[in-house]
């Protein structure tokens, strides 16, 4: 009797934890831009109201909606994230900007991409979202670059909040220079930096050094040149509506000091430093060589104050 017993207190909480989490509509959901057509992933969990959705934009190079770029390894950190949304009744678009997987036939040739191009997409999303009544309020979430083409779409996209995720606040040549400093011999780095001279004048340069002609291939300068253009956090200063900066303490990638000229710049944002993650947002160690199963091992489940605070801040947006 007791046996009974036990399993059928069993099954009745199993039954209750299974109607605790929310029925999740999986599908693919595309975009038509009139210069291609942009496709990505729908994740909508079943409810009485419209739930507040999330357009999820990847970081820099040929990065998929899910995270993932051919040049590294898989990771599917978008992925969970979005995955981790609906299971707190948080609807997500995440797509794979034009020029990448599935969107590779919306811009073929890189030397047609720009960041404003990225952006007019990102603002497409949103009023596509905007207009669907099946969602409440949006928020545009960038990871990375993706952080900047967030803060640039947002107002055109009729966002009700930004969430800037690993982003950075300072243009992206300062960045590249710092990095070039940590890892080019002498010799190597004063070539490096006069072609970052150049692009950030307008110039493309002809001149690259042999180690970094992959980095700053004749295809790929037109869009450094219309990243280099902008200002990460004069871009994040301008928006008029709530925003949050996560930042992982362990990033190597992106800096604290990063999240802190965002917060500089919009006192008004909610600031979270997350310990211990990196910049796949992951829990890890800050060392390199001790990253590196972060950016191959898509299994790792993502830092769990991470999200934590994302849930939260979107909970507490007032409903469209």
């Amino acid at each position: 009797m007791m046996s009974r017993f036990v399993a059928l207190l069993f099954l009745l909480f199993t039954g209750l934890a299974q109607a605790g989490a929310p029925t999740v509509l999986q599908r693919p959901i595309s975009l038509d831009t009139g210069q291609g057509t942009l496709h990505g992933s729908l994740l909508l969990p079943r409810g009485d109201t419209p739930p507040p959705v999330v357009l999820i934009i990847a970081g820099s190079g040929p990065t998929d909606r899910d995270g993932n770029n051919p040049e590294g390894g898989r990771i599917d950190n978008l992925k969970r994230l979005a995955l981790l949304l609906a299971n707190n009744h948080i609807a997500s678009v995440r797509y794979d900007k034009r020029g990448v997987a599935a969107s590779l036939a919306a811009t073929p040739d890189e030397r047609n991409l720009t960041v404003e191009r990225y952006v007019a997409d990102a603002v497409a999303w949103g009023q596509k979202l905007k207009a669907d009544p099946r969602f409440g309020p949006l928020i545009l979430l960038g990871h990375s670059e993706g952080a900047l083409i967030a803060s640039l779409a947002a107002e055109q996209a009729g966002a009700s909040a930004v969430i800037s995720l690993a982003g950075s606040g300072r243009p992206v040549d300062q960045v590249l220079r710092e990095q070039l400093g940590e890892r080019l011999t002498k010799g190597n780095l004063a070539g490096g930096l006069a072609v970052l001279d150049r692009l950030k004048a307008g110039q493309f340069s002809a001149d690259v050094p042999a180690p970094l002609r992959n980095v700053f291939r004749p295809s790929v300068q037109p869009y450094l040149i219309s990243l280099f253009r902008q200002d990460p956090a004069t871009a994040f200063a301008r928006l008029k509506m709530p925003a949050l900066i996560v930042q992982g303490r362990n990033d190597i990638q992106v800096d604290l000091q990063d999240a802190e000229r965002l917060h500089a710049a919009k006192p008004d944002a909610e600031l979270a430093l997350i310990d211990g993650m990196n910049h796949t947002l992951r829990i890890s160690p800050r060392d390199m060589g001790a990253q590196r199963d972060t950016y191959i091992n898509p299994q790792l489940p993502l830092a769990q104050a991470l999200g934590e605070r994302i849930v939260a801040f979107i909970r507490r947006l007032p409903a469209a």
